[in-house]
Formats: structure tokens, sequence, C-alpha cells
């Protein structure tokens, strides 16, 4: 574990303040769910929580069921990084952290086509998004499920409202599923 040298008191609430620059660095926000641990050592381990991590198996079941049938590169995320996907190269993408473009889409709440400027997905990736649609449960924004393209492939995209109806439809199903 890196030591960081700040120290903070519990008060008499049984609260402590994460440091600002543990929050940002761990892209911790206000209301973010976090789990707490404990280990042998005695040691205390916030984690931050990801509710559709939950169903990180079942989303990549899903996300290879429409690459397969419709053709499409699908990826679904939590909040900050990429969960599960198909149609790309998954040691490549998974857990790769969503690039700030990306982050401020999906915080929008709002589906999402791509216009004339290309909005990267992933830091240090080549994936740009087609479209995407936020996951939402229970009114609460958990991730979003994305069609991406890599501009250097040459795979011939489906119809467009085709391809918005399944990632609307995917991202509804999961808030669904979240909420089961």
């Amino acid at each position: 574990m890196k030591a960081t040298g700040i120290v903070r008191r519990i008060d008499d609430l049984g609260r402590v303040v994460i440091p600002k620059e543990i929050r940002r660095t761990m892209r911790i926000r206000e209301g973010d769910p976090l789990e707490i641990y404990t280990d042998r050592e005695g040691e205390v381990i916030f984690k931050k929580y990801s509710p559709i991590g939950e169903l990180a198996q079942f989303a990549a079941q899903y996300a290879e069921t429409l690459a397969k049938t419709c053709g499409i590169s699908v990826v679904i995320c939590d909040r900050d990084a990429v969960i599960a996907c198909a149609g790309i190269p998954k040691r490549e993408y998974t857990d790769r952290k969503l690039t700030a473009e990306a982050e401020k889409i999906v915080e929008n709440r709002q589906f999402y086509t791509a216009g004339d400027e290309p909005v990267l997905l992933t830091d240090g990736g080549s994936l740009t998004i087609r479209c995407l649609m936020p996951i939402i449960t229970e009114g609460d924004l958990t991730g979003c499920v994305a069609s991406v393209t890599d501009p250097d492939s040459d795979a011939k995209p489906i119809a467009p409202d085709l391809e918005a109806k399944l990632i609307q439809t995917a991202a509804g199903f999961l808030g669904r599923q979240l909420e089961s």
C-alpha cells in the first residue's frame, strides 16, 4: 500500500475526511459508494464500489451477443473504466480508464451520438465513440453502454438508427438488472 503522509482524525460521529488529492487521484466524487474492508493486519481499506461491476460476467455476455449478432463493437463501463467489451481486444481495453470527455458525456445522462469531432473512449486508446447511453439505476448513474469504432478499421457500420436502439436497449436492460 502506498503511504501518503496524510493523517486525519475521526470526528465524534465516526466520520473521516478523505483528502481532496486522494479523491481526485482515485476519481472519487461526492456521493460515490465505497466498500470498507479490513485485513488481517488490522488495516482499514476503502474501495470504490461499482454496482455494474457485480454484473461484469453478464455484461460481457450481453456485449458478446451484440457484437456477434449485429457486427458492432460494444463497450460496457462503470463510471470510470471499461468492465466488459466485445468486438475489440478485451485485454487491451478491459479496466482502462475513460477519457475526461467520455466521462462528461456519461455525466450528461443523455443519449449521445458522434458528431464531427471524434471523442476517444479511453485514455491511451484509439477507439472513438459512435453512440453512448448512460446506465441509470434507481435514478443513479452507474455506467454506460457504447458502440465504438477504430479509425483504422474498415468494418462496415450498421444502420445508425438500429445501432442507437440496440445501445439504448442494452443500457436500459442492464439498469433494470441492477435494480432487481
